[in-house]
């Protein structure tokens, strides 16, 4: 590590606590120092919601500077971390494996954990980054390359002293990951059964709200007959929607980065044209009319005009106690995927058109929506009679 001994060993460092009751987080903790270097004073801060958390910090900060830590390298970011000493962590293993391991680094570690101090990874955030990769249905090698280089840049984390143990180890995921394989197995039974149930769940969503924000059904009702993610309804643009045909092209998703949430390509990294039904219709209208048809405004924010994700409309619906109440308690938002899919599906949407409308990678994910029923087997075989028995001009010779 470049600098890890920027300081020498047992350097006076000196804290302090300061409280601002008009702040979210009014303890603002200090450390300061001097350079034995340059003799310029230095000095890093943080605040907390409660004094005993700035205590703590203080506390993991001055044992740092006793082994010869900086305390800018103790709070040092886990992408910073990371691209620093990433040679290091990967020594030993073949560019074969390398390269996947750096792909899992850069698409999910970062996003999803790169933005926390490297002293603040836990277990339980790296158990829910991984069921996080799992339900966006990242593949088993995905995970498991992914999940292998965070260890490594944590296990070097505690090689240099920044941790007491290696918080990546974590057990379990691949029994979650089996759980998450045979829903998609069948991702039908995921499905909600009609349309007055998915409005139910919109105006019951509405209702836990604070406030009782419109805007949340909007989107579960959209998401629920669009076959889109929540991250996309929340990407998609005024611009993005044609009212002549009643079409959306889907052009991005709203997804977590260091520092919050940003816009990005879809994950199929292509664009893709979906309908939009009579029953959204009213619904769009309404919308576009709200925000002046301005083309580049988000059709859907939260109630104070922030982007969305899957997490956001979760806490602010109460979504799992809902979701328990009307019976359907195993429901996740991307479920309303799955639901669209479904219904389109049964009322016999070809599946190469499925496969368009859904920007699946492989026809046979779209095909493990299609489940036709005993009476769609047997329409089918009486159309094949009427076919066959159907009545014919008589054919032209070829000479």
């Amino acid at each position: 590590m470049s600098e890890q001994v920027s300081l020498p060993v047992g350097v006076e460092v000196r804290p302090d606590i300061q409280y601002r009751p008009d702040r979210a987080s009014p303890y603002k903790a200090r450390l300061r120092w001097i350079d034995p270097t340059t003799k310029k004073r230095r000095s890093v801060s943080e605040s907390f919601v409660s004094e005993d958390e700035a205590n703590d910090w203080i506390d993991r900060l001055q044992r740092a500077a006793l082994r010869g830590l900086s305390p800018q390298t103790a709070v040092m970011k886990l992408v910073d971390y990371g691209n620093a000493n990433m040679p290091l962590a990967l020594r030993g293993l073949e560019s074969k494996t390398t390269d996947p391991y750096l792909a899992g680094w850069r698409k999910r570690v970062v996003p999803t954990l790169g933005h926390m101090a490297v002293t603040m990874v836990t277990n339980g955030a790296v158990d829910r980054a991984v069921r996080a990769w799992i339900a966006d249905e990242c593949g088993r090698s995905t995970v498991k390359n992914s999940l292998a280089v965070l260890v490594r840049v944590m296990e070097q984390a505690l090689r240099d002293g920044l941790i007491d143990r290696n918080p990546a180890r974590v057990t379990g995921w691949q029994h979650e990951f089996k759980k998450a394989e045979d829903e998609l197995d069948d991702p039908r039974s995921l499905a909600l059964p009609d349309w007055h149930t998915l409005t139910r769940l919109a105006d019951t969503l509405v209702a836990r709200s604070a406030g009782k924000f419109q805007g949340w059904g909007d989107v579960v009702i959209f998401a629920g007959c669009t076959a889109a993610r929540i991250g996309e309804v929340s990407g998609c643009r005024v611009g993005d929607i044609n009212t002549d045909e009643w079409t959306w092209t889907v052009r991005r998703q709203t997804t977590p980065a260091p520092g919050g949430l940003v816009d990005k390509g879809t994950k199929g990294k292509r664009a893709r044209t979906v309908p939009l039904i009579a029953e959204v219709q009213e619904l769009v209208s309404r919308r576009l009319e709200a925000i002046r048809h301005d083309p580049d405004a988000r059709l859907f924010t939260g109630p104070r005009g922030g982007r969305i994700s899957t997490a956001v409309l979760r806490d602010a619906t109460h979504w799992d106690d809902v979701v328990d109440k009307i019976g359907f308690e195993h429901l996740r938002r991307h479920d309303l995927r799955h639901t669209a899919l479904t219904w389109m599906a049964d009322a016999g949407v070809p599946v190469h058109h499925l496969r368009k409308i859904a920007g699946h990678g492989s026809l046979a994910t779209t095909q493990r929506y299609l489940h036709p029923d005993r009476q769609s087997v047997t329409d089918a075989g009486v159309l094949l009679s009427k076919h066959l028995h159907a009545p014919r001009g008589p054919r032209l010779r070829v000479v």
